[in-house]
C-alpha cells in the first residue's frame, strides 16, 4: 500500500527523522534512538504522537508523520506487530466530543488495516477500533460495514469466537444507533448463531437485545425464526421470550393481557404500547389474509379491536410496509386481498415451494419437448418438398 509519509528513508534513519520532529514540535521524547531496540523506539514514538493531536495544527504535516508511524508498524515481523498496532489504535481513536479531525482518524486507522496483510489477526483489532470511534463520533459510513465482507474477514484473520462476537457486537450497536435497523438485525442474528449449546447461557444479554431489535422494528414482522436459535431457546420461560412468542403466533387480546400484567416490563425495554398494539394488528392482518381473497369489514374490525372508521386508515398503513396487496372496496365495505407474506414460514411453506418449483420445471420440460416436436416435423416437411 502506497500512503504519503512524513520522509521516505531507511527504517533506522526514519527512527532518527521522526524522534528528531516529535522533539522539535514538544513531544516528550529523546531525539536519540534506543541502542539494537527498534520495537522500543516504535512504542516511544507511538506514545510521543499524541502530543501531536492536541499542538500540530496543520493537518497535513500530521497525516504524514502518523502514517511514517504505520509504515514502521508495518514492516515488523508478524509475531511483534500486535502489540504497536494495539497502542496505535489507542493513540489514534482517542477523540474527544467535538473533534474535527474525527475523519482523519478514521483515515488513518484505514490506511493501518489496508497495509497489514489481510490474514493478519491484528487486523481484527483495528476494524473493532474503527467500529468504535465511528460510532462514536455519528461517521460509520466511511467504514465498510458489509456483513458478508466482515465474515469474509473473519475467517481469513482466525480469530477466537470471543473477539468475532465483540466484533458484531459492536457493529449491531453502530448500525442500531445509525437507524440501520436492518442491517443491525442481519449482524445480531449473524452474532446469536456463534454460540452453542454449551455456551448459549453467555448470550442471554444479545439474545435479549436481539429480540427487542426484532420488536421495535416497524418493518420487522418475520419473527419465528428467533425461537430457533439456542441462545433465544435458553430464554423459554422468561418474559421476553413470552413477548417474543405472542409476537409470532399469539391474538392482539394475548398481548393486551400481557401488557396489562407486564406494564413495567414492556416500559423497561424501551417499547411504545401503540406501537406494539399497531404491529400486533399488522401481523394478525398478515395472518387472516393468508388463504382469504377477501375480508369483511365487520371481520377487520372484531378480529383487529378496531373502530370501523379506523380500518381504512389501518389498510393504508399496511400497505405502506409492502407486506401485503390489497384493494378496499368501500361500497361493499370489504378488503380485497391479492397477495400477503407470511407470519410464520416454517417447512411447511418451503415445501410448497419446492412444489410450485417442480411444478414450473415439469411445465417447461413439457413445453421444451412440444418445441423439439415441432422443430423435428418442420425439418421433415422441408426435406419432403
Amino acid at each position: 500500500m502506497s500512503i504519503p509519509v512524513f520522509i521516505d528513508l531507511p527504517i533506522n534513519e526514519q527512527v532518527l527523522e521522526l524522534r528528531g520532529y516529535l522533539k522539535e514540535v514538544g513531544a516528550d521524547i529523546s531525539a536519540e534512538a534506543l541502542e539494537g531496540n527498534s520495537l522500543g523506539d516504535l512504542r516511544q514514538i507511538i506514545e510521543a504522537s499524541k502530543y501531536l493531536w492536541e499542538n500540530l495544527n496543520n493537518d497535513a504535516d500530521l497525516e504524514m508523520t502518523m502514517n511514517s508511524i504505520i509504515s514502521l508498524v508495518l514492516v515488523l515481523p508478524p509475531d511483534q506487530i500486535q502489540e504497536p498496532v494495539l497502542q496505535f489504535c489507542e493513540a489514534v481513536a482517542k477523540s474527544s466530543s467535538g473533534d474535527k479531525r474525527a475523519s482523519l482518524r478514521i483515515k488513518l486507522l484505514s490506511n493501518l488495516f489496508s497495509g497489514l496483510d489481510e490474514k493478519s489477526s491484528s487486523r481484527a483489532d483495528v476494524y473493532l477500533c474503527l467500529v468504535k470511534l465511528a460510532h462514536q463520533t455519528d461517521l460509520l459510513y466511511l467504514v465498510n460495514t458489509n456483513l458478508t465482507n466482515v465474515k469474509k474477514w473473519a475467517k481469513q484473520w482466525d480469530v477466537s469466537s470471543t473477539k468475532y462476537q465483540n466484533i458484531l457486537r459492536s457493529l449491531h450497536d453502530a448500525l442500531l444507533d445509525t437507524k440501520t435497523s436492518e442491517a443491525a438485525t442481519k449482524v445480531m442474528i449473524d452474532l446469536l448463531g456463534t454460540y452453542t449449546e454449551d455456551n448459549a447461557s453467555q448470550a442471554k444479554n444479545d439474545a435479549h437485545r436481539c429480540i427487542v431489535t426484532h420488536l421495535v422494528d416497524p418493518n420487522t414482522f418475520l419473527m419465528d425464526h428467533l425461537l430457533l436459535l439456542k441462545p433465544v431457546k435458553f430464554l423459554e420461560g422468561e418474559l421476553i421470550h413470552d413477548l417474543l412468542s405472542i409476537f409470532v403466533s399469539g391474538t392482539i387480546t394475548q398481548y393486551q393481557q400481557f401488557y396489562k400484567t407486564n406494564t413495567d416490563f414492556v416500559k423497561s425495554l424501551g417499547l411504545s404500547h401503540d406501537q406494539n398494539l399497531r404491529k400486533m394488528r399488522m401481523l394478525t392482518f398478515m395472518q387472516m389474509s393468508e388463504n382469504k381473497k377477501e375480508l369483511d369489514y365487520s371481520v377487520i374490525q372484531k378480529e383487529l379491536d378496531l373502530q370501523e372508521s379506523d380500518i381504512e386508515e389501518f389498510i393504508i398503513d399496511i400497505l405502506r410496509t409492502k407486506s401485503v396487496r390489497v384493494k378496499i372496496d368501500q361500497m361493499q365495505k370489504k378488503v380485497v386481498i391479492h397477495s400477503s407474506i407470511h407470519r410464520q414460514f416454517g417447512r411447511q411453506h418451503w415445501q410448497m415451494i419446492q412444489q410450485s418449483l417442480l411444478h414450473w420445471r415439469d411445465n417447461l420440460d413439457t413445453v421444451q419437448t412440444s418445441l423439439k416436436q415441432l422443430d423435428m416435423l418442420r425439418t421433415q416437411q422441408v426435406g419432403a418438398q
